[in-house]
């Protein structure tokens, strides 16, 4: 399938593709075929996993902006948001949407990022989880809520002294991956990856048909195919 060929969906809105991938697909898959697209820098870092080994996130960005400060409440600052504990975060997580993601990147990993409160917020909201470019805090209450959270780890370091939210629903990077509103990011227990939006439909149409495809792989090596026989017939591994 090209990249020009326009594939039938097998899904009618995102409340239906993320449930399909959910139950189908795990994000090797994902990344493979986009490999194939010609798509090669779609993971994250290595160093954002789950919270917990089962969690599973799919949704839509929402980028947060943050940066470095040295004090809670700068006054007389150039920049208004100094003066404003957390800067645009709190409108930032208030602004989240059904399958959205909270994605927080910019600043240094010196303290946590996300919390309790935070999840609680955006659980009601109707967002997916959240993927932070660095740490976490309130570890036990967060799984305790179930709610998927891709980090670096646990960290109670607090981010009222030392950082602040400056923008959110703009472009930002992570690592060597481009992350704009509205794409999709998929995370399991081997990492987080991005789907442009304008790849979705085929990225995830050809991540079905190969997921389908290593169930038969796996049935015929389990039934004593050899792997060379079982990659000749099906062209999967």
């Amino acid at each position: 399938m090209s990249m020009a060929e326009s594939p039938r969906k097998l899904w009618k809105s995102d409340n239906e593709l993320f449930a399909i991938i959910r139950r189908e697909v795990f994000t090797c898959v994902v990344g493979d075929v986009m490999d194939k697209l010609g798509l090669l820098h779609q993971f994250l870092p290595p160093q954002i996993q789950p919270l917990r080994g089962d969690m599973v996130v799919i949704g839509r960005a929402m980028p947060v902006l943050a940066v470095d400060v040295f004090a809670e409440k700068i006054a007389g600052s150039a920049n208004p948001l100094m003066d404003k504990p957390f800067g645009l975060m709190l409108e930032a997580l208030d602004d989240l949407r059904t399958n959205e993601i909270y994605v927080n990147t910019g600043s240094s990993p010196r303290n946590a990022l996300w919390g309790e409160l935070m999840s609680t917020r955006a659980r009601k909201l109707g967002s997916s989880g959240a993927v932070l470019n660095g740490y976490v805090r309130d570890t036990k209450p967060i799984l305790n809520m179930g709610f998927p959270t891709f980090c670096f780890g646990s960290y109670g370091q607090d981010s009222a002294p030392r950082h602040k939210v400056v923008d959110f629903r703009i472009p930002v990077e992570i690592g060597s991956v481009r992350i704009r509103p509205g794409d999709i990011l998929f995370g399991d227990i081997d990492g987080v990856l991005l789907v442009p939006a304008e790849s979705e439909t085929e990225v995830f149409t050809l991540a079905l048909e190969k997921a389908r495809g290593e169930k038969l792989v796996r049935k015929a090596i389990e039934d004593g195919s050899s792997a060379v026989d079982a990659f000749k017939k099906y062209g999967i591994m």
